[in-house]
């Protein structure tokens, strides 16, 4: 198991902000490194939508609320930076970027921090901001990355040469140039930072043995979120089965009613989290052995649960994982599609198909994964990777040794 060193002990305290999109699966992973930096005595402020403020505080950093330009979209209209919507959602990246950068530099004022950490695939305000400052930036990637052995493209399916990906890339650049920045190619792809944070194991990672030292994979960083409230297991003794879509494209009340529907009589206990966009009235009288919530403390009821049965978003796959608990992925968009193909392809789960998850289908896989004794050994394996990546304390020290 990998070891965290102690504390650089010449770095003193630090200043440090903190900038994260409006998205959960990009401001959970964040967490623990926040919780360690603090813990270690730096100075850190988190700017994020008022949505995060609880988990933030929590942290012991200093919260200080920005609004985003998507709190205003409807959640069907959230950008999503894969497939054919990538082009649309490079344009609602950079208006929230052109929207973030003045209000974020006049909250500033004439202080200037010592490093800028900032999630790397979406917050490209932290990027524009530690150039402007001359200070060296720490990205969080909470995602499968690529380089030239693999790459999000096999999932994206962009045209490089389509008319519409062209004139994005000059409105990108045009806007770059004003702030000062001639490489968009260096920028949009991080190369400025002086660290990336994967916040999984390389095991995990697609051709994880071919990135260079730049890209730490320091796996999962997790806090006790007490935010997300209390959960008890059930008094029946029970396996538990977590159902959960995530947070962003989890509008599927039809799949939730089903789901309640088909668990009377089986011998499972059910804990299904529909998020805000469902109400749990509308899925009509419940069998004893189902329990509806729109959000649960996820690593608590995982700890109990012998199945997961989730939308392979990469914070819960890596919350499944470190857990021990099989995965059975249902996955929403692109991104997840990649998770999932490389959950089954490492023998850690199965995936269905989301427009064929029929309850027959999806119960003969949560009992297919959860009598596996392949996929146990599997679970086990990975488990390993992720407790030698080392996790807050490995990524609190690559900030260290990043900062002047």
């Amino acid at each position: 198991m990998v070891r965290s060193r102690p504390p650089l002990q010449s770095v003193g305290v630090a200043v440090i902000y903190c900038y994260a999109p409006l998205g959960a699966g990009h401001v959970n992973p964040t967490l623990g490194v926040v919780a360690e930096l603090v813990r270690r005595g730096h100075d850190l402020t988190y700017w994020a939508p008022r949505a995060f403020a609880e988990r933030i505080a929590e942290t012991g950093a200093r919260y200080a609320p920005v609004t985003s330009t998507w709190e205003a979209m409807g959640r069907d209209t959230l950008p999503q930076m894969h497939g054919r919507e990538l082009v649309r959602a490079m344009g609602l990246l950079l208006d929230e970027t052109e929207a973030l950068v003045p209000v974020l530099a006049r909250a500033a004022g004439r202080d200037r921090p010592d490093l800028v950490l900032h999630d790397g695939a979406l917050a490209w305000w932290g990027r524009i901001l530690a150039h402007r400052w001359d200070v060296p930036s720490v990205e969080t990637w909470p995602n499968l990355v690529s380089n030239r052995h693999w790459s999000m493209n096999a999932y994206s399916k962009v045209n490089p040469l389509d008319p519409r990906f062209l004139r994005m890339i000059l409105r990108i650049g045009r806007y770059l140039r004003r702030q000062g920045i001639r490489d968009v190619r260096g920028f949009t792809q991080g190369e400025r930072a002086a660290q990336r944070l994967v916040t999984l194991p390389r095991a995990f990672q697609y051709a994880g043995d071919t990135f260079t030292d730049r890209y730490a994979f320091v796996g999962p960083c997790f806090t006790e979120r007490g935010f997300q409230g209390e959960w008890r297991p059930p008094v029946s003794g029970a396996p538990v089965v977590l159902v959960s879509l995530g947070t962003a494209y989890n509008d599927r009340p039809e799949f939730y009613r089903e789901v309640a529907t088909s668990a009377d009589g089986r011998p499972w206990h059910v804990v299904m989290v529909v998020g805000d966009q469902v109400d749990p009235a509308s899925l009509g009288p419940l069998a004893a052995n189902v329990e509806v919530h729109t959000e649960v403390p996820q690593l608590t009821v995982l700890r109990h649960a012998r199945a997961f049965v989730t939308h392979a978003g990469m914070g819960s796959t890596m919350e499944g994982l470190a857990a021990g608990v099989p995965l059975v992925a249902i996955p929403q968009m692109a991104e997840q599609r990649a998770n999932a193909d490389r959950i089954a392809g490492l023998g850690l789960g199965q995936v269905l198909d989301p427009a064929r998850s029929a309850p027959d289908a999806l119960w003969e896989a949560v009992e297919d994964v959860a009598g596996d004794p392949d996929v146990r050994e599997r679970l086990g394996w990975m488990r390993s990777e992720i407790a030698a990546s080392g996790g807050a304390a490995v990524a609190a020290d690559a900030v260290e040794r990043a900062l002047p």
